[in-house]
């Protein structure tokens, strides 16, 4: 599995094109600021415009449960909050990457 790390603060268009430019199957995102619920809507949108609804977009941070709940009915694959285990993380993201397109 390769890595593709583009750096902090990057807007919805730098994520996805960067994503787009590197063939991903996941997208994971670190989210602590609470910006989760303007960030990934404008990045599922994205993502569908640019026909890479096979991508999976997961995120992690300090998300209430009823925002968790909002971001998976618009396509986030998985929502991991503050207590979730690396071991829980990286067993979806290799589920996930292994799924086919």
């Amino acid at each position: 599995m390769e890595v593709i790390y583009t750096g902090l603060r990057q807007t919805p268009e730098m994520i996805v094109n960067s994503a787009l430019q590197e063939d991903v199957q996941v997208i994971g995102l670190s989210i602590l600021s609470g910006a989760h619920n303007a960030i990934l809507p404008r990045v599922m949108q994205l993502l569908r415009e640019n026909d890479m609804t096979d991508v999976k977009v997961v995120v992690g941070g300090t998300i209430p449960d009823q925002d968790a709940a909002v971001l998976k009915q618009i396509g986030v694959a998985a929502v991991f909050q503050p207590g979730s285990s690396l071991e829980q993380i990286v067993g979806f993201i290799r589920s996930a990457a292994a799924q086919p397109a």
